[in-house]
């Protein structure tokens, strides 16, 4: 059998994310199942970090692919969103015509459970094939501050590269459902996981507030690692700033609190994660309302009319 037959027996596999095509969550992914010999791994992520960027898509400009050298990968960074990437990405046209058999988003610094799924570019990658019939996944690690270091994400890439074959193998039976995407949240302490576990969506998140500040220095973090470890007198960002102009007001997002839950049901992703499960969440495109509050609007919506052919008269 020649290389192209070859090639085109194997699963192919789209790796996209939200922080970047250099972030080493998705490096360590790529590396893992180029080794494992068994994928075409093609990759589409953006050219930098776009994290907390949800499902925003570029539409007034075109977009920049430049390839990328990612050994036993073929590999494209790209001026645009996560979601931008994974729709490039299972178009055809990037790709010589393939179109992936299966998409994974990550594996992301931060986790994203709870209502940060709105927010999160990792699981807008995921989403966006989702849209357009592929199957998908979004792999989040839940990093820490002094308990997390960078060997936790290709740890990570270990603990759920049998979700990610277990995936495949559905696919091929022709037997994985459609109607939903997988959101995967690893746990901190990723060498002693207890294991899989599905959850449902809860209602944690992180409280982020406004401060005014007097410098526009871009962030070293985001909401999801405020906690990290960086060295605040290094990098880019430091020669990034710019005085005050008049008039102008400057304010900064900041952590309120990063564990306001009230609800912390013993089946939610955040709950699952924080007792030390591997989280696999299925997911839809839509986020549907709780249903009791349905009657309330039915109600509300016959007052409303009432009261205009009231004032009507």
């Amino acid at each position: 059998m020649d290389d192209a037959a070859i090639a085109g027996s194997r699963p192919a596999l789209l790796i996209t994310n939200d922080d970047g095509i250099d972030a080493p969550g998705l490096r360590f992914l790529v590396d893992l199942l180029v080794a494992a010999d068994r994928y075409r791994v093609l990759v589409c992520a953006p050219d930098s970090d776009k994290s907390g960027v949800g499902h925003s898509i570029t539409w007034h400009r075109a977009l920049s692919a430049k390839r990328a050298e990612i050994m036993g990968a073929t590999a494209f960074a790209v001026s645009g969103t996560p979601a931008d990437c994974a729709s490039l990405g299972i178009s055809g046209k990037l790709f010589d015509g393939v179109i992936p058999d299966l998409v994974i988003s990550g594996i992301n610094i931060g986790s994203n459970c709870g209502y940060h799924v709105v927010y999160s570019g990792t699981v807008a990658g995921a989403r966006e094939a989702f849209l357009y019939g592929v199957p998908a996944l979004a792999i989040s690690h839940n990093w820490k501050g002094r308990k997390s270091d960078v060997h936790d994400l290709k740890l990570a890439a270990d603990a759920c590269l049998p979700l990610i074959n277990a995936v495949l193998y559905e696919l091929k039976a022709k037997a994985y459902p459609e109607g939903s995407f997988l959101n995967v949240d690893v746990p901190t302490d990723v060498a002693n996981h207890k294991g899989f576990k599905i959850t449902k969506q809860g209602k944690f998140m992180t409280r982020i507030g406004w401060e005014q500040t007097y410098s526009s220095t871009p962030a070293l973090e985001s909401y999801q690692t405020a906690n990290m470890n960086i060295d605040s007198g290094s990098g880019p960002a430091n020669n990034a700033s710019s005085a005050l102009v008049e008039d102008e007001l400057l304010f900064k997002r900041v952590v309120i609190r990063k564990n306001d839950v009230e609800e912390e049901e013993e089946d939610t992703d955040h709950r699952a994660l924080e007792e030390g499960y591997i989280t696999i969440t299925p997911l839809g495109a839509l986020s549907h309302t709780e249903m009791e509050a349905v009657p309330y609007f039915k109600g509300w919506l016959m007052r409303l009319a009432e009261r205009t052919s009231s004032s009507s008269l």
